[in-house]
């Protein structure tokens, strides 16, 4: 496999990430709004929110770096 598929694989895989942290986020958001916890409490969930926006600025990093690499190595 050249660069070019390996660029392009990483940056498909980043960005399928990102998607899936912000759906995440967004019922984790929902869950603390309407006070659905399940078997944790409050605090356990906003925790799993906040650490689930920490990754998603992590990966919107990793992506950034990805997109401003050399896509030919």
């Amino acid at each position: 496999m050249n660069n070019y598929a390996i660029h392009e694989r990483a940056s498909d895989k980043a960005f399928a990430k990102i998607t899936m942290l912000k759906i995440e986020a967004e019922q984790l958001n929902d869950d603390i709004k309407l006070g659905i916890t399940g078997p944790i409490t409050i605090e356990e969930l906003e925790l799993m929110y906040e650490g689930t926006l920490l990754e998603l600025q992590t990966w919107q990093y990793i992506t950034e770096l990805i997109e401003k690499s050399n896509k030919n190595g």
